[in-house]
């Protein structure tokens, strides 16, 4: 059975369920599952390290389409090396999270440790490094997390034959991005994990769709784990679902390195919590609530940087936290939909969960209506 929409036509895919991911190994078992894994690409700092990612996803999607998510920053404070950046972090800040680290017993990062893994990302020239190697591989999408990525790359993009997807909080974002020539409108909701608005996805997929009067198809996130989530868009009108948090328990991404305690803190995790905040990037975005966030929401702690200072600031930090395999300190975005993850699943397994329960509420709108 497939699940038809004019834009899962469009790029040839069974199932209009579209998974960002930060595993290569996740995304090539969705897209071979029939939906689009869509590959999370900040963390690459060398571009050549992404470029033999991409070959691997090249060789592991049985020739069917996938997409690459890039970090773009509409707005950086200055652009240039993380020495640069860094002289513009102040000493207190610093200060607090070494003591923050200290009280809950984080140890240090080994010698070999690359204490800037994660933080170059963030900054336009090595986002655009991201969309040049993409380029040279075989995605069929560049998505872009941080709004409308310039002109300039939606250009390159459309050149190369890729469609481009933005994600959007607001009306406002929808219609700006379409403005811009982005193909495809992610309406993502409050609930949803990592960079967020919120509004609710209930509440903003219909007034996107309305906004955006067909301009550009839209896709939903947000809250959205299940099939009768996905039928619950599909039914507002969008095209499909982009999944993100479903995926964090996901066998595979155990196998491709996955934090063990991540995954054992998510599935402890109730739909309550999550929090809000600006301290994983500088914007708001919705994380796993642990000791860390926690310290963060203290009377004694500073306001978080601007992005992507704070990215940098706490860089080092969220790599001694991995390391440290705790579940009670985790640093991870999560959206809301966490409550609803109950083992560690493989990817076909969770797809055909999803199909199914999408065709089980169809059938009940079909009996409604009788």
């Amino acid at each position: 059975m497939n699940i038809r929409t004019d834009l899962a036509e469009e790029f040839g895919i069974q199932y209009p369920i579209f998974a960002f991911t930060p595993s290569k190994a996740v995304a090539a078992a969705v897209t071979r599952a029939g939906g689009m894994g869509v590959l999370g690409a900040v963390r690459y700092n060398d571009p050549a390290e992404l470029d033999e990612v991409l070959d691997w996803m090249d060789a592991n999607t049985d020739g069917k389409p996938y997409g690459v998510d890039v970090v773009m920053p509409n707005k950086v404070p200055t652009e240039g090396s993380s020495v640069d950046l860094g002289a513009m972090i102040p000493d207190e800040h610093r200060g607090f999270v070494n003591r923050v680290l200290d009280d809950l017993g984080v140890p240090p990062l080994g010698d070999d440790d690359d204490e800037n893994a994660g933080v170059l990302g963030w900054l336009h020239s090595v986002a655009q490094s991201h969309v040049d190697v993409a380029l040279r591989h075989r995605p069929v999408l560049i998505a872009n997390a941080l709004g409308s990525p310039p002109v300039e790359v939606i250009s390159q993009a459309h050149d190369a034959g890729l469609k481009v997807a933005a994600l959007a909080g607001s009306t406002k974002h929808a219609l700006a991005h379409a403005e811009n020539g982005v193909d495809i409108v992610i309406a993502q909701g409050g609930e949803a994990g990592g960079h967020t608005g919120e509004v609710a996805t209930m509440v903003l997929v219909p007034e996107i769709l309305r906004a955006l009067d067909g301009r550009a198809p839209v896709l939903a996130a947000g809250g959205i784990g299940d099939g009768t989530q996905v039928a619950a868009v599909v039914g507002m009108g969008a095209q499909g679902a982009w999944m993100g948090s479903r995926w964090l328990t996901a066998a595979e991404y155990a196998d491709d390195g996955g934090s063990q305690a991540m995954q054992k803190a998510l599935l402890a995790a109730t739909s309550r919590d999550t929090v809000r905040s600006r301290i994983y990037s500088g914007k708001p975005a919705r994380l796993l609530k642990s000791k860390w966030t926690d310290a963060w929401a203290a009377d004694d702690a500073p306001e978080p940087l601007p992005m992507p200072l704070q990215n940098l600031l706490v860089a080092e930090a969220h790599q001694r936290i991995s390391a440290a395999q705790d579940p009670e300190v985790v640093a991870m975005p999560a959206g809301q939909i966490i409550g609803s993850l109950d083992g560690i699943v493989p990817v076909a397994d969770t797809m055909a969960q999803i199909v199914a329960e999408y065709s089980a509420a169809v059938e009940r709108l079909r009996a409604s209506l009788a």
